[in-house]
């Protein structure tokens, strides 16, 4: 591996820790300064009164440019808050409430893994399983790692590959993708790190896994999670297509694009299922989630007494495997000692009380749930922004004032923290060879044509009035006009300006003929979804 490619993979690890860690803590002198830890557990917890929250949350939505957010809070047994704030729909105004449907994104991964616990249970199959064994045509890279590849190694993040790769078979949706061709193309995804070696956040293994759940109970994952478990809880949410009659109250997805607030129409709820259901597919309500976090701060029974899973299976489900590294400021603030991952869950300890969490972010959706088993809590946030400052803002303010920390400002640290990154991003020179020579080794007529990645499929280059053109065949989105850079290299400017992820071109070309074809992200701080570094294309035409 090239110097240049491991120094942006270990970009890539990073970025994807800050963006899943439970507490985003930017390092700039110009956030305000935190306040000194109680190292010790409280016995006394006072939680924020009502209009605290609804006070500190409405602040958030206005300097975080949100739209809407709801908000649950499970203590002891009981729901203690279920409430929306904001607009679930900027155009007609609409405003959210404890019914409205959210995409929760990544934190339906914890469904999956429940669905195998239930498995699990029942004696079906085992954590430690070979998946191959399930699913003949699953293959990685490597054929040693093919056959002793777990179910418990779909669910940890330690697969050896690099964060988010395959993402492009998944998102911006559609994607083109069906699962059988994702569990296909997985054989061509080269590792980047030893297999169980580290953390690396990743998407398609949990799509495999719902392929587990399907193929070991003879049903569909959406399904087996509906059945099982959200219609045991009594929860009015979806694992998969969502009749029209059902869909009169749900969240519009925004976003920025260009300095605009706009719907994100690509990740709007739809009512279809899509590819990555078992990744980050369910739609769901406060009201609904509430129940969830009640069932499993019960051990896995639900409130109407039905159990979905036992004890065991959640205890295993909640123990760490893959080990995640700690920022100082971690152990400096919060008195955190250990972060893994576990079955579809974080876990790290905080003031002496384990934490049990996940995020989820999709353009346009948020959500953050936290549950902390030894005080019976259990607090969930859901969004329809992109900004995380609202989401983590919110729920350090809650969860602080339960773990016995005193009250603090967690709006403005999260507001100056952005303000000092944004800063820093303005003074950085980003890519200063973004701005080329123009000047082209070969004619245009040379990179014109049809280009092959084994995974990727097929992708077009062609010749129009205004220029060069790029465009995916499976991945519609995946289009753009090719600015002309120099030296055999381009920049693909993608239609779609919400991406935020042009992508560089960099052409090999051998005895003056274009014989090949690789990319990267222009801003190394782009979304690590857009993998465009996995990509080795070969002109086929």
């Amino acid at each position: 591996m090239n110097y240049a490619k491991q120094k942006r993979l270990s970009k890539f690890a990073l970025l994807g820790l800050i963006c899943f860690s439970f507490a985003i803590t930017p390092f700039s002198e110009a956030r305000p300064p935190l306040p000194e830890p109680s190292l010790q557990k409280i016995k006394t917890h006072t939680s924020l009164k009502p209009k605290e929250i609804r006070d500190i949350t409405e602040r958030a939505i206005k300097t975080f440019k949100t739209p809407g957010m709801a908000i649950g809070i499970v203590k002891d047994g009981k729901i203690k808050f279920a409430e929306g704030f904001g607009h679930r729909n900027l155009r007609s105004m609409q405003s959210v409430d404890a019914d409205t449907l959210f995409r929760i994104a990544s934190t339906s991964k914890a469904f999956t893994s429940a669905a195998l616990a239930i498995l699990v249970d029942e004696g079906v199959l085992g954590w430690d399983s070979k998946v191959k064994n399930i699913l003949p045509d699953f293959s990685m890279y490597d054929e040693w790692v093919s056959k002793e590849f777990t179910i418990r190694d779909l669910l940890t993040h330690r697969s050896g590959l690099g964060p988010g790769a395959g993402d492009l078979m998944l998102w911006p949706e559609p994607a083109g993708f069906n699962r059988r061709e994702i569990i296909h193309n997985l054989r061509y995804l080269k590792p980047v790190y030893g297999f169980r070696d580290r953390y690396a956040y990743d998407n398609l293994l949990y799509i495999v896994a719902g392929e587990v759940v399907a193929k070991a109970s003879g049903t569909s994952w959406e399904d087996f999670v509906q059945t099982k478990i959200i219609n045991k809880l009594e929860m009015p949410c979806f694992a998969g297509e969502i009749e029209r009659k059902s869909m009169t109250n749900i969240a519009i997805p925004y976003g920025f694009i260009d300095e605009s607030l706009e719907p994100i129409t690509r990740n709007q709820i739809s009512g279809k299922t899509s590819a990555m259901q078992a990744a980050g597919g369910i739609v769901c309500n406060i009201n609904g989630m509430n129940k969830w976090m009640l069932a499993l701060l019960n051990d896995g029974q639900a409130p109407n007494g039905q159990q979905i899973f036992s004890q065991a299976r959640l205890s295993e489900m909640w123990s760490p495997i893959t080990i995640l590294p700690i920022a100082k400021t971690e152990m400096e603030f919060d008195a955190t000692y250990l972060k893994a991952y576990a079955l579809g869950w974080r876990i790290e300890d905080m003031h002496g009380y384990k934490i049990i969490s996940h995020t989820g972010t999709l353009s346009g959706f948020q959500s953050y749930l936290v549950l902390v088993p030894e005080l019976n809590l259990g607090i969930v946030i859901l969004n329809n922004g992109s900004n995380y400052g609202a989401r983590n803002s919110v729920m350090q303010s809650i969860l602080k004032s339960y773990l016995g920390q005193k009250k603090y400002d967690w709006v403005e640290y999260y507001h100056q923290a952005q303000l000092a990154a944004a800063q820093k991003a303005q003074n950085k020179t980003k890519q200063e060879m973004q701005k080329g020579s123009g000047k082209m080794s070969l004619p245009l007529s040379a990179y014109v044509g049809t280009y092959k990645d084994n995974w990727f499929g097929l992708i077009d280059i062609k010749e129009t009035d205004k220029g060069l053109r790029f465009s995916s065949r499976k991945s519609i989105h995946i289009k753009g006009d090719i600015e002309l850079f120099g030296d055999n290299t381009m920049i693909a400017r993608w239609d779609n300006r919400g991406f935020g992820a042009d992508a560089f071109l960099y052409f090999q070309v051998s005895e003056n003929k274009v014989i090949g074809l690789t990319m990267q992200l222009v801003d190394e701080d782009a979304d690590f979804s857009f993998d465009f570094h996995d990509l080795d294309f070969t002109k086929v035409q």
